[in-house]
């Protein structure tokens, strides 16, 4: 007689999901806002929107953390990248003007070991807390045969709310206004196939390749409050040639001084150890910064100082001028 087959059989822990559910609550709870009326473990997590606000409006953002995850695989460091999976969403919501409200993860893998997958969750609640915002759900989704042995994926989606009237889409900047640049911590999330097709042909950098993506919320939700701001761009794939000009209005164009900032140690090593060329490297990475902020020239002195206070890097690396072509980011 056969012998009857179970969940475990197929692969699949049942009791290392349960297990790896009740290891993250403390990690999630110290992420709670006030607005969230249930926590992890439900069908369906509930939050109200914030009563502050009087008309207001939810933005959305979703990504990944993508090919990093193979540096965090071959490394066998796992604590960092789920940071790197709030900031990619939370930054990005945060360019409309939105405070981020919540946050849900999805990890999915072949075999669920709990303590790599706790140590990823633990760094999702840090980046939660690092931004204000709630993680307040999500899924693990262990599949067999899907994945190598190892590894894993994850993805992540934030809903973060704003004010109807204080939406930044950066209609009112004009030729003029300056552009302030907010560093990076490193590459963040972005340029990593390149980086580990680099890693092929030169030996690893001392520096670490891991750290994880800057978030900007709370710093930057303080200068709304303080400056008026025209226009955020959050520097991720496409670098700086590639994101800049998606807040631009039509007639106008940014042109970038390069050497307004350092050129950090990590894209000189990555510019001469890969033999890139310039144009690909600022269409590629961030080069050292991470978020764009664009004010009117007469209060970009206090929207630094404002910027500094908090703790950030700032530096003034260019101005808004007249364009007759397509929104472009020039690079001088």
């Amino acid at each position: 007689m056969s012998k009857k087959l179970s969940y475990r059989d197929a692969g699949v822990d049942i009791d290392e999901g349960d297990a790896l559910v009740e290891a993250i609550k403390p990690f999630a709870r110290r992420t709670m806002r006030p607005e969230v009326l249930a926590g992890i473990g439900g069908f369906g997590a509930l939050c109200e929107i914030p009563k502050k606000y009087r008309q207001p409006v939810l933005v959305s953002g979703t990504d990944g953390v993508g090919t990093k995850l193979k540096l965090a695989f071959q490394l066998q460091r796992h604590d960092t990248v789920g940071i790197d999976l709030v900031a990619m969403s939370v930054n990005d919501v945060l360019v409309q003007g939105a405070e981020p409200l919540f946050f849900l993860d999805y990890f999915a893998c072949g075999v669920l070991d709990r303590h790599v997958a706790a140590e990823v969750v633990k760094g999702i609640a840090r980046g939660c807390e690092l931004s204000g915002c709630a993680l307040i759900g999500g899924e693990t989704a262990e599949m067999p045969g899907m994945y190598a042995a190892g590894e894993y994926d994850l993805a992540g989606f934030c809903v973060g709310v704003v004010e109807k009237e204080r939406i930044l889409d950066g209609r009112s900047i004009v030729p003029g206004d300056a552009i302030l640049g907010l560093a990076s911590s490193g590459a963040h999330s972005n340029g990593y196939s390149l980086i580990r097709k680099i890693l092929q042909r030169a030996a690893p950098p001392a520096f670490d390749l891991l750290e994880p993506t800057r978030i900007y919320v709370k710093p930057v939700l303080r200068l709304l409050e303080a400056v008026k701001v025209k226009g955020l761009a959050h520097i991720t794939g496409g670098g700086i040639t590639g994101n800049v000009p998606r807040i631009l209005p039509p007639g106008t164009r940014a042109v970038i001084q390069k050497a307004a900032w350092p050129r950090a140690p990590l894209f000189e090593w990555l510019q001469h150890a890969g033999d890139v060329a310039e144009d690909e490297m600022f269409r590629v990475f961030n080069c050292g910064i991470g978020m764009a902020v664009v004010v009117a020239a007469g209060e970009a002195k206090r929207a630094a100082n404002e910027l500094r206070a908090y703790g950030e890097t700032v530096y003034e690396i260019g101005t808004v001028e007249k364009s007759a072509a397509e929104p472009e980011a020039l690079i001088v």
